[in-house]
């Protein structure tokens, strides 16, 4: 895509591509490579994140008041296109951009002051508890508790599919503060301390051998009343104002496009695989537009909700589709799973067929999972219908 970008824009865009140069490491770009998931290791994501973080980008889609570079929505993709371009990690936002925001939006100056210069660090990494078993698309009906006692909340539950709980040492958590009343008024958000007596993470191994996922049993679990965000009652506000950050949003498209050409430098495509691949590349370039309109209505002060939601469904479709023709593609030398290829392994080539085709199978079944992770294509697509259609 071509904009026509300001001198200062240009400038911005040197300045950035220098910075790259400089602050990644091959470690890290081999390492935001060797990945059949989202994320890389934690030691190689949280090497980027100093990076970030000594140079004063970590945090670019903050607000300026909250400690963010105070960029405006042309910057920030600039940033995220360069990013992506020279392989860089992506890293994992369940702090930086779900649990970050609900602090500095609706935390007490005790806990801003506590979590986010230790988020911003990587001295926290975080994990989130909202999912339970039989309590996924239909949240509100989530069934761990948390009973008050003194200065303590005691809190009993399960919650399920959590993300990267085993680097985890915190989880932000929904739990039922109050049975008697409607199911969203009695849930409250809580910071959970994973090293606290009665939590254990169990993990669940991923169809492709990866262990990204896990549950997390929590019994009888003293978590101070200091560590509850807003009050008591107000978790499904504040659920509702992360949500819009998980579903909605921008900074798919730079990915995978990247990922598109990573696929189409690698083989040669001919035939009915080309006319797929033709499709997937105007699908990727026209939801790249579609981000940079929504980011641009986002500046101007009119957050398009449902073109929001619209873009993360559009993104699972074209990443399942990309990942699918890497496999028809690659044939039979795509199918080597991580069983048979150490993960993350720097040293341990595709087995049969060009390097690439080493982790096709993994990630074609890790893209199964975009279409559910973050709410569901039909959740998505009913509250596009509401909100655009006023169906």
């Amino acid at each position: 895509m071509d904009l026509s970008l300001s001198p200062e824009q240009q400038a911005f865009r040197t300045e950035v591509r220098s910075f790259l140069q400089d602050a990644l490491t091959p470690a890290m770009r081999q390492g935001a490579t060797l990945t059949s998931g989202v994320f890389a290791e934690p030691d190689v994501y949280l090497a980027w994140q100093a990076a970030l973080n000594a140079k004063g980008w970590l945090v670019y889609f903050w607000p300026k008041a909250a400690g963010g570079p105070g960029w405006d929505a042309v910057r920030r993709w600039i940033f995220e296109t360069e990013c992506t371009a020279a392989g860089a990690p992506i890293l994992p936002g369940m702090g930086l951009k779900l649990v970050g925001p609900v602090l500095y939006t609706y935390g007490s100056d005790e806990q801003q002051e506590r979590f986010l210069p230790a988020l911003r660090s990587g001295e926290h990494i975080w994990a989130q508890g909202f999912s339970e078993p039989g309590s996924g698309s239909d949240l509100a009906s989530l069934r761990t508790r948390a009973v008050r006692e003194g200065d303590d909340y005691v809190v009993s539950g399960q919650k399920i599919w959590t993300t990267q709980a085993q680097f985890a040492n915190w989880m932000f958590a929904l739990v039922r503060t109050d049975a008697t009343v409607k199911a969203q008024r009695g849930i409250s958000f809580l910071l959970i301390d994973m090293a606290s007596p009665g939590v254990t993470v169990r993990p669940i191994l991923s169809a492709s051998g990866d262990h990204e996922l896990n549950e997390v049993f929590l019994e009888d679990v003293r978590v101070p009343v200091a560590n509850l965000v807003g009050e008591e009652g107000q978790g499904w506000t504040i659920a509702k104002f992360l949500l819009e950050n998980e579903r909605g949003g921008t900074g798919y498209a730079p990915q995978l496009l990247a990922d598109f050409d990573r696929l189409t430098r690698a083989t040669t495509l001919t035939g009915e695989l080309a006319d797929r691949a033709v499709r997937l590349r105007l699908e990727a370039e026209a939801l790249e537009m579609t981000e940079l309109r929504t980011l641009l209505e986002i500046e101007q002060g009119n957050p398009p909700h449902a073109r929001s939601l619209a873009v993360k469904l559009i993104a699972s479709e074209v990443r399942q589709g990309i990942e699918g023709l890497a496999i028809d593609a690659f044939g039979m030398a795509s199918l080597q799973l991580p069983a048979e290829r150490p993960f993350h392994a720097a040293d341990a080539p595709a087995l049969v067929g060009p390097p690439e085709a080493g982790l096709a199978a993994a990630r074609y079944l890790n893209a199964r999972a975009w279409s559910i992770f973050g709410g569901t294509s039909e959740i998505q697509l009913t509250i596009i219908a509401k909100a655009a259609v006023g169906l």
